[in-house]
């Protein structure tokens, strides 16, 4: 029986279970993500009577990193169920992604009962130590009368200020006791306030970009959970701004390669900007810290977060703004329109720098190699997606590659393992994506968005067995596997290091045969021919898919030794000690 159809609730009959769907429901989710376990059977009872639908995983980072990527594309709060005591290990890979991601994610840990629990036990279960570093906060909940409460307090602190994940370890026998007090339960969820700009700060902006020659703006996830993508496109229409973003950011404005662009791709001219807006994004490793190479000394920040110790990492803020990026992006189209600004700058400022590196990934993608190169399947997968996909990127050489070709058109429309890094979680945060784009299709009447995961032969091994999650529950995801049979960013590495490699050789494993193994359509594609049909079949699926695609595994060399290939940068602190002032080709 579903939430709707349940009618008045009897709150002197709740079990705490009950109390626990009841006071999740109020914020909108209508998904949890599970390992299957004795110590939520009462919870999971009462999620699916509220009309809950539940994912089943198949690891605790794998539940979790589902949820992440639920509340990455619904912007709603994921729910994971996991246990504490020998689970909590292997959920803290999962915890610390969504941390590191700003995902706001509530993970219910069951613990063992009370008595059940020795003095001399193998680890403290009510110390949570091991959380504390990758979770916005985490407590035990005392008693299920008070489940309501904590749960609230539990989804204000995913949900408030910089989104991110929290954890309530409950007793799991509070799921089953019979509350007399449990109203709580049932009233309205709390109000979340969000910062709004400074009308000075946003002057100050304004003057800065009016009389800038080469803006640059970048959009992290901050501007994607914020609502700025329709004042942001608006402004970089109307006033030639050009846009590039990071991550969740990417699609705030659409990828054309005019305007739009995703970060990764676009760095390479970055150091040529002389104002640059830091809409909803930290300046972290994958932004060069703000500094030099990445960076020109001389050029002016602009930067929006909702946390102001966010506003002085790495590099000094001209224009430093504490709000929501939504507003923040508003206010600041209100007030260039209110300036009739002309709009002079010339956003084909960054299409320009960018023209050699554009040239050579097209005459690299025009190549009919054998193997197939990864950027030309980047290319074909490109021209299939529906405007609305949503994209998952994992891997390392692969997914470099992929910056090259996947142009991201709307937002939420890209999400990665960055910017932790954690190779592997790409697998279940797809089924998560998945997961959500039934959702919300489901309570929209909109078309189901198409969810597709671009992954390597080294990451898919991490968490395959997540697919098994998408095909009981029935999600039509894509997978795309570029299948080098090696790690392949380690193997460029090490011969660029020593001149062999170690330890990199995976062999030719055919990951299409997973698909069979879990019910699935699978297809192995070793040439351009068959490529193309393929991945139609697979975008045409309404079961999981994979398709393992047998890629160049020469083809990472030039991630290493070229620059107009090189998408990801990890020596850029190092770099930029050593810089000498004013900007530096990377």
């Amino acid at each position: 029986m579903s939430g709707e159809s349940m009618g008045a609730v009897n709150t002197m009959s709740l079990s705490g279970g009950d109390i626990a769907s009841e006071t999740l429901a109020r914020y909108g989710t209508r998904t949890a993500f599970a390992l299957a376990g004795a110590g939520h059977t009462h919870l999971l009872d009462a999620l699916d009577r509220k009309g809950f639908r539940i994912v089943s995983a198949r690891h605790e980072t794998g539940a979790i990193s589902a949820a992440d990527g639920y509340a990455r594309v619904t912007g709603r709060i994921g729910i994971a169920l996991t246990i504490t005591d020998q689970g909590l290990p292997n959920a803290i890979t999962g915890l610390a992604c969504a941390y590191h991601a700003c995902s706001p994610v509530v993970v219910l840990m069951a613990r063992l009962p009370d008595p059940w629990i020795e003095p001399e036990a193998e680890h403290d279960s009510l110390s949570l130590a091991l959380l504390r570093p990758v979770t916005k906060w985490c407590r035990t909940v005392p008693s299920a009368a008070r489940l309501a409460e904590y749960i609230d307090v539990a989804c204000r602190r995913a949900l408030a200020g910089r989104p991110g994940p929290v954890v309530l370890q409950v007793p799991q026998e509070f799921f089953a006791q019979r509350c007399a007090e449990s109203a709580g339960a049932l009233r309205p969820r709390p109000e979340i306030a969000v910062a709004h700009p400074d009308p000075a700060a946003i002057a100050r902006a304004a003057d800065l970009i009016i009389a800038a020659r080469r803006p640059l703006v970048i959009t992290g996830a901050g501007a994607t959970y914020g609502g700025a993508a329709t004042a942001l496109r608006a402004t970089s229409e109307e006033f030639g701004l050009p846009v590039v973003g990071n991550s969740l950011g990417r699609g705030v404005v659409a990828e054309d390669w005019q305007r739009g662009f995703s970060w990764p791709l676009a760095q390479f001219a970055a150091h040529e900007t002389d104002v640059v807006l830091v809409l909803g994004a930290r300046l972290k490793q994958r932004l060069g810290f703000g500094l030099p190479p990445r960076f020109s000394t001389s050029a002016s920040f602009i930067q929006v977060d909702v946390e102001a110790e966010e506003l002085a990492r790495n590099r000094r803020i001209d224009v430093p703004i504490v709000s929501d990026a939504g507003h923040a992006a508003s206010a600041l189209l209100q007030e260039l329109r209110r300036r009739r600004f002309a709009g002079a700058l010339d956003p084909g400022w960054l299409r320009s720098a960018l023209a050699p590196r554009l040239d050579y990934l097209d005459r690299i993608a025009s190549e009919d190699r054998h193997p197939i190169h990864p950027l030309r399947l980047g290319r074909e997968l490109a021209r299939r997606l529906p405007p609305d996909a949503i994209v998952v990127g994992d891997g390392a050489d692969i997914q470099n590659w992929m910056y090259g070709a996947i142009r991201v058109q709307q937002a939420p429309g890209f999400l990665d393992h960055y910017p932790l890094g954690a190779m592997g979680v790409g697998t279940p945060l797809a089924v998560g994506a998945a997961a959500g784009a039934r959702e919300i299709a489901g309570t929209t009447g909109a078309p189901e968005r198409r969810v597709v995961l671009v992954t390597g032969d080294g990451s898919l091994g991490f968490h395959p067995a997540e697919i098994h999650a998408a095909a009981l529950a029935g999600l039509p995801l894509v997978t795309i596997v570029g299948n080098d049979g090696a790690w392949g960013t380690e193997l460029h590495g090490q011969r660029q290091a020593i001149g062999r490699d170690l330890n990199t050789a995976l062999g030719p494993q055919r990951w299409d045969r997973l698909a069979e193994v879990f019910g699935c359509h699978g297809e192995h594609v070793a040439d351009l021919a068959s490529l193309g049909p393929a991945l139609d079949r697979a975008l045409a699926a309404r079961t999981p898919s994979i398709v393992d695609v047998a890629i160049d595994p020469e083809s990472g060399a030039a991630l290493k030794t070229e620059p107009l290939a090189r998408m990801i940068m990890f020596d850029d602190l190092v770099t930029s000690l050593s810089a000498q002032s004013g900007p530096v080709q990377p």
